[in-house]
């Protein structure tokens, strides 16, 4: 946009503000504004500029690693000037610097390509015509719950560590009447 607003300053004494302005689309206040806001907009590049010298100080003091919180720390603690840690973000940004990430996101679930994906039955319509004439599978956490249109459970699954000790938790067996494994696809059905 700015560059709309220098081709107009650049070529106002040819052809005149109101009718560059109408030609680019843009209003003449808001040329008016950002010819007024030019010494601000100079002198906070200038600003962003020493900052960006200091980013790049502190980032190469630590090897590398400092990402923006650290560094927002150290600008704090050793330059007496505050800075708020979005503006060290979009300048970091800007001169292409980033801290370490050492992190890594742990997968949880590693699902077998070559397993066979259940149907969906029911076209993610959970409603049914009448009590106990679907049946649909859940799974929360390490838990797999089996239901049946009565909201009735009927029976569940877990990992052996999950599972209580004392066996008050019942087991369901996979393929044993309304129950499914709903790990390989979204819900199953079965008619009575």
């Amino acid at each position: 946009m700015s560059s709309r607003f220098q081709f107009v300053a650049d070529h106002q004494r040819r052809n005149g503000v109101k009718r560059l302005c109408t030609i680019l689309g843009i209003a003449r206040s808001s040329f008016y504004y950002w010819r007024r806001t030019a010494p601000e907009r100079s002198a906070r590049q200038a600003a962003d500029a020493r900052l960006a010298a200091r980013i790049r100080h502190v980032h190469r003091d630590s090897d590398g690693t400092y990402g923006v919180p650290r560094v927002t720390a150290e600008l704090r603690d050793g330059g007496g000037q505050t800075v708020n840690h979005k503006r060290v973000a979009r300048v970091m940004r800007a001169i292409g610097l980033a801290g370490v990430r050492l992190r890594r996101r742990h997968r949880t679930t590693v699902a077998d390509p070559a397993a066979a994906k259940a149907p969906d039955l029911i076209g993610r319509d959970f409603t049914a015509p009448a009590v106990n004439a679907k049946y649909v599978g859940d799974i929360t956490a390490t838990c797999s719950h089996f239901l049946i249109g009565g909201r009735v459970v009927v029976g569940s699954r877990a990992a052996k560590h999950v599972e209580p000790q004392d066996g008050s938790a019942p087991r369901a067996t996979p393929g044993s009447p309304g129950c499914h494994n709903p790990t390989n696809g979204w819900a199953s059905q079965e008619e009575r």
